[in-house]
């Protein structure tokens, strides 16, 4: 792997180890060793590179909200009163659990969120009673998704 100007380039081995692991993070290092042809440490070793370079920024265990209750997600899009706003509105949505990602962005809105709710009752409790009340934000515009259809990371 060569880092020139902050752009990575990765080679074949590094690409295989990537996938393997994006398919499954608890694929055990010697398998992929196996499958790629190299040692296990050295399949260590390209991993703390791809680490270091910020490349891989860790790895996780993907909780299923369905399966505790939160059939409902929606996205929102925040207006607020004053740009000079935003860090203390991040600040109380960052407080707000059912808040998962959250975005500064350019056009209508100032913020978009992300959240998971058990129900339309339980969006509307958050809208009313905590996201719309920060001091900051004028008001929401709340899109309601039916179904995610599309969830991958980008391409190695």
């Amino acid at each position: 792997m060569k880092i020139i100007n902050q752009n990575i380039h990765i080679d074949g081995i590094d690409k295989k180890i990537l996938r393997a692991l994006m398919e499954d993070a608890r694929t055990p290092i010697l398998e992929i060793a196996r499958q790629v042809g190299i040692s296990g440490a050295a399949i260590h070793q390209r991993l703390r590179k791809l680490e270091k370079s910020e490349l891989i920024s860790g790895s996780k265990f993907i909780i299923n909200p369905k399966v505790l209750g939160y059939t409902t997600m929606a996205f929102v899009g925040v207006f607020l009163e004053k740009a000079v706003s935003n860090p203390e509105v991040v600040k109380q949505l960052k407080k707000i659990p059912e808040v998962i990602e959250c975005h500064y962005t350019t056009g209508n809105w100032s913020i978009l969120i992300k959240i998971l709710c058990k129900d339309n009752s339980h969006l509307m409790h958050l809208l009313n009673g905590k996201i719309q009340s920060i001091s900051g934000v004028s008001r929401t515009e709340t899109f309601i998704s039916l179904d995610q259809q599309i969830d991958r990371q980008i391409k190695i």
